[in-house]
C-alpha cells in the first residue's frame, strides 16, 4: 500500500487506517442481515464506530506516542507534544454504511503547529487510500491526484451534504442549492464530506461546499484538496473552516464562482 515517495509520517497513517478498516468492512458485510434482526443496525453501527476509533487510537499511539487527538467518539485527548494532534473520523458516512451502501471512509487529519499539514481518507470497500502530506502533493493509492480544470460553471459538477433539518438552516440550503443546480451540470450528495472532499482533489468533482461540518470531518480533505492544487475556504472567503465548520473547496478556476454562488 506504501507509496515508495510516502513518508514515515504517511506510513504510520496509512498504517492505522487499514488496521481498522479491516474490522469496518466485515461488520459492514453484516449490516444486510441486521436489516432483519430486532436489535436495530444502529447501535450495531454506533458500536462499529466505536471500535474503529480505539484501533486508530492504539496504533497512532504506538507510532507517535506523544500526539494529541480530537475525537469523534471520544472528544479532546492533550498529550506531552503540544504542537501535534490527530484529528480522527473513524466512519464518516455512517447512514450509508447503516444501510449497506459501499460509500464512506476513515479520515486521519494531523494539525501541526495549528495547520493542517497531512490526511489519510480510506474508503476501504473499494479500496481507495488518499494521502497528502505539505508539500508533497496529493496520492490515491500510487497516482499523483490534481484538482480538474474546468473553468465553466455549466459543465462543472459540484458535492454537497444536506444539513439536518434543523430550523431556519433548510431555507438558506434550498437557496443555494438552487443557484448551484440552476447553472451547473449538476448537484450530488453522497452522503461522506472526507470522501466529497477526496473527489475534489482527484478531479472528480469541480466543487464542495457544505456548512455545519465538525472539525473531523473535513481536516484530511482540506490536505487532500490543498495538495492537489485547489483551494479550500469558508463561506465568507476566509480560513476559518475548521471553527465554523463551513467550508468551499474546489479547484483554482472555480473557487471564486462556487463561493459567489453560495454567498
Amino acid at each position: 500500500m506504501a507509496h515508495p515517495r510516502s513518508s514515515a509520517l504517511i506510513n504510520v497513517m496509512t498504517a492505522a487506517a487499514t488496521k481498522a478498516a479491516r474490522k469496518l468492512v466485515r461488520d459492514f458485510g453484516e449490516v444486510e442481515h441486521l436489516q432483519i434482526s430486532k436489535k436495530g443496525p444502529a447501535d450495531f453501527v454506533t458500536i462499529a464506530d466505536k471500535k474503529a476509533e480505539e484501533t486508530l487510537v492504539r496504533e497512532l499511539r504506538k507510532a507517535r506516542p506523544d500526539f494529541g487527538f480530537i475525537l469523534e467518539e471520544g472528544g479532546v485527548i492533550e498529550n506531552k507534544d503540544e504542537s501535534n494532534t490527530w484529528v480522527i473520523d473513524p466512519l464518516d458516512g455512517t447512514t450509508n454504511f447503516l444501510h449497506g451502501i459501499p460509500h464512506f471512509a476513515i479520515s486521519i487529519g494531523l494539525i501541526r503547529d495549528n495547520d493542517i499539514f497531512a490526511g489519510v481518507v480510506y474508503n476501504p470497500v473499494q479500496d481507495e487510500m488518499y494521502w497528502a502530506e505539505k508539500g508533497q502533493g496529493a496520492f490515491l493509492n500510487g497516482r499523483r491526484l490534481r484538482v480538474s480544470a474546468r473553468k465553466e460553471v455549466s459543465e462543472s459538477i459540484f458535492a454537497t451534504g444536506i444539513p439536518f433539518m434543523e430550523s431556519g438552516k433548510e431555507e438558506r440550503f434550498l437557496e443555494r442549492l438552487d443557484a448551484v443546480m440552476s447553472v451547473s451540470a449538476g448537484v450530488r450528495r453522497f452522503g461522506s464530506a472526507a470522501l466529497d472532499l477526496a473527489y475534489v482533489a482527484a478531479g472528480r468533482y469541480d466543487g464542495f461546499w457544505e456548512t455545519g461540518l465538525k472539525p473531523w470531518d473535513i481536516a484530511a480533505g482540506i490536505a487532500l484538496v490543498r495538495e492537489a492544487g485547489g483551494f479550500v475556504t469558508d463561506i465568507r472567503g476566509k480560513k476559518h473552516m475548521m471553527e465554523t465548520g463551513d467550508i468551499i473547496a474546489a479547484n483554482d478556476r472555480m473557487h471564486g464562482q462556487l463561493l459567489k454562488l453560495v454567498k
